[in-house]
C-alpha cells in the first residue's frame, strides 16, 4: 500500500511537517513523486520510518540515526532486537518508579514510614540503565566489564547525600565549562577549575581514579559523536576544549 505525506503522518502519529523534514535531511526519502507533485511512500519507507521512530523514542539524535541506518552493515532485525532490549529495560525502570510512587502514596497517607533510601529507589537504576543503553558497549570495550560493573555497583550503593553531591558536581562542571570555553584557553585557571570539578565528579562513580583514564575519557568525548553532542549542546567546541584541558592539566600534575 502507498501513502501520501498526510496519510503516512496519520497512521504514524506524527506531523506531516516532520515527514517532510526527514525528506529534506535525507533521512526518509519518498519512493516516488506523483504526477501531481505529491510525495509517495511505500512498504520500504514504512519500515524505515518505524525504525526512525524507534530510535527517536530512545532519544537518538537525527544525525546519528541517519549514520546508523545508512551504514551498509545496518541490519533491521538486529536493530529491532536492540530496540526490544532497550524498551524492556525502560519498562523495568518504569515498574520500579511506579512501585516507588505507590509506596510513597501509602506512606503519605500514614500507612507506614518510608525510609529515605527507598524514596530514591529507581532513579539511580535509571541512570545506570540509560548509560548502559547509550554508551555501554563502547565503554565496556574500552575499560572492561569488571571496571564498568564496579562503577555501576558504586552508583547503586550511593547514599542520598552522595547522589545529591554527584548531581551538584555535574551542574558545577557544566557551569564551569560555560565560563571557561569562551576564553579559548584550555591551560587557564578557569579550565583548571572545570577539570578539577570533573575529576571530583568522576571519582564519585569510578572505584579508582587515574589521570591516564581521565585523559582517555576526555578523548572519548571527542571521538564519540554522542558525547560530543552532549557537551557541545550549550556551546560548540566544549568537548574539544575539555579534552585539551584534561590533557594539559594531567601533564602539569605529572611534572
Amino acid at each position: 500500500m502507498e501513502y501520501t505525506v498526510q496519510k503516512l503522518a496519520a497512521i504514524a502519529g506524527i506531523s506531516a511537517r516532520a515527514i517532510r523534514f526527514y525528506d529534506e535531511i535525507g533521512l526518509l526519502k519518498p519512493a516516488r513523486i506523483s504526477s501531481a507533485g505529491y510525495r509517495i511512500y511505500g512498504a520500504e519507507e514504512i519500515d524505515r520510518l518505524q525504525q526512525i521512530l524507534f530510535f527517536r523514542e530512545l532519544d537518538v539524535p537525527l544525525d546519528q540515526i541517519g549514520a546508523i541506518m545508512n551504514d551498509p552493515a545496518f541490519s533491521r532485525k538486529q536493530a529491532l532486537l536492540s530496540h526490544r532490549e532497550n524498551l524492556m529495560a525502560r519498562r523495568r525502570q518504569l515498574d520500579i518508579l511506579i512501585n516507588n510512587v505507590e509506596r510513597s502514596l501509602v506512606a503519605f497517607e500514614g500507612g507506614y514510614h518510608m525510609k529515605d533510601k527507598k524514596k530514591f529507589e529507581g532513579f539511580k537504576k535509571k541512570l545506570v540503565d540509560d548509560n548502559e543503553s547509550r554508551f555501554g558497549q563502547e565503554v565496556r570495550q574500552k575499560y572492561g566489564d569488571e571496571s564498568v560493573d564496579r562503577s555501576n555497583r558504586k552508583l547503586m550503593g550511593m547514599t542520598e547525600d552522595q547522589y545529591d553531591e554527584a548531581t551538584r558536581l555535574a551542574e558545577a562542571v557544566r557551569a564551569a565549562l560555560e565560563e571557561a570555553v569562551p576564553t579559548g584557553d584550555p591551560a587557564g585557571e578557569l579550565a583548571r577549575k572545570a577539570v578539577e570539578l570533573h575529576r571530583q565528579w568522576l571519582s564519585l562513580y569510578w572505584d579508582h581514579y587515574t589521570p591516564e583514564a581521565h585523559v582517555g575519557l576526555g578523548q572519548t568525548y571527542v571521538d564519540d559523536p554522542r558525547f560530543t553532542a552532549y557537551y557541545d549542546k550549550a556551546q560548540p567546541g566544549t568537548a574539544i576544549f575539555l579534552r585539551d584541558a584534561i590533557q594539559i592539566h594531567a601533564k602539569q600534575k605529572a611534572t
